[in-house]
């Protein structure tokens, strides 16, 4: 189902290929796809009501009109930004991306970060999409 509401921020992704990126984000991370254009290379995706809109280069390469890079994309796509994506049932997801091979770039860990007068709390870790885009899981733990 389209959920017509919009998200106030919705990440876009440039993918090398949506025919790997795709599945290793329904299967391996448990993104849903709200709806795609197959034709253009592009699908749209919910987890949790975290929001990610995934965009085959190489499509968008065929009209250049449509081609949205400030310069030279090279891998890792997304230098300098890591996404983080609120979550549940953190240990059972981090197991899953383990099984699957995925590259973990952080370990699953708890960590504390103070917030003015007190410290909130993420039980966290981060993955690597297969273009190197750097996602980072969290569970809240609360705040002290």
């Amino acid at each position: 189902m389209i959920n017509h509401l919009i998200t106030p921020l919705i990440p876009e992704l440039c993918c090398s290929n949506i025919k790997i990126s795709l599945p290793f984000y329904t299967a391996v991370l448990g993104f849903e796809i709200e709806y795609q254009r197959e034709e253009e290379g592009f699908a749209m995706l919910q987890r949790q009501a975290s929001r990610i809109m995934l965009d085959e280069i190489a499509h968008n390469l065929k009209d250049m009109k449509r081609v949205w890079l400030a310069d030279l994309l090279e891998k890792p796509f997304g230098r300098g930004i890591n996404l983080q994506i609120r979550t549940s049932n953190i240990d059972a997801l981090y197991t899953n991306v383990q099984q699957s091979g995925a590259t973990i770039f952080l370990a699953i860990e708890e960590k504390w970060y103070r917030v003015n007068d007190i410290e909130v709390g993420n039980r966290q870790f981060i993955v690597l999409d297969p273009d190197g885009y750097m996602l980072r899981f969290a569970e809240e733990l609360g705040s002290r």
